[in-house]
């Protein structure tokens, strides 16, 4: 009984872990040009969208309050009034992904132990629930690491200039095959 009831424990504990709101998930844009050192270093990988909605991607070497200077390959400077967009892409934490993968794995094998230690007949005892936790968490961990890898990332919006409009995209694609002809429509935004 006492496994069952830590088990229970185990499973609460790792769905109140799972289930606690990510602070920092969604930030607002920057307002203006010159707070974007709140948000963004010297090293940050960012995608700029020009005043003629040209896209340039690059690591931020130099950011001051009117210009920023992207490395790529050699440095480009872009003016403040000339920069329309600016977003980053956070890439997938790995860690998180272990730790789901850990609790969900350990949960899982607490489970397991305390369901086998409580048949009749078996070989295992009350020591196999923590044994099986641990097994099964480092195999969990394993995983949720890999998926958290594989998982692509977040794009995030850092900097929208004032009085610049979402960029909405429309692409029209013929489609010709043996049996269907027609038009494949795509709308972004």
């Amino acid at each position: 009984m006492k496994i069952a009831i830590s088990a229970v424990r185990i499973l609460t504990a790792g769905a109140a872990l799972l289930l606690l709101p990510t602070l920092a998930g969604a930030q607002d844009p920057v307002k203006t040009f010159d707070q974007l050192n709140t948000r963004l270093e010297p090293g940050d990988t960012v995608r700029v969208t020009d005043a003629h909605g040209r896209e340039i991607t690059g690591k931020i070497r130099i950011l001051e309050p009117s210009a920023l200077t992207l490395d790529r390959g050699g440095p480009e400077t872009m003016q403040a009034d000339a920069v329309r967009l600016i977003t980053e892409r956070k890439s997938s934490p790995i860690g998180r992904g272990a730790l789901y993968g850990l609790l969900a794995g350990a949960a899982g094998g607490a489970i397991l132990g305390a369901s086998a230690a409580g048949g009749s007949g078996g070989e295992c005892n009350s020591n196999c629930s923590p044994i099986l936790a641990g097994i099964f968490g480092g195999l969990g961990a394993g995983v949720g690491a890999v998926i958290g890898a594989v998982i692509p990332g977040k794009t995030l919006m850092v900097y929208r200039a004032p009085g610049a409009r979402p960029s909405a995209r429309l692409s029209l694609a013929p489609v010709i095959t043996p049996r269907h002809k027609g038009v494949a429509v795509t709308f972004a935004f």
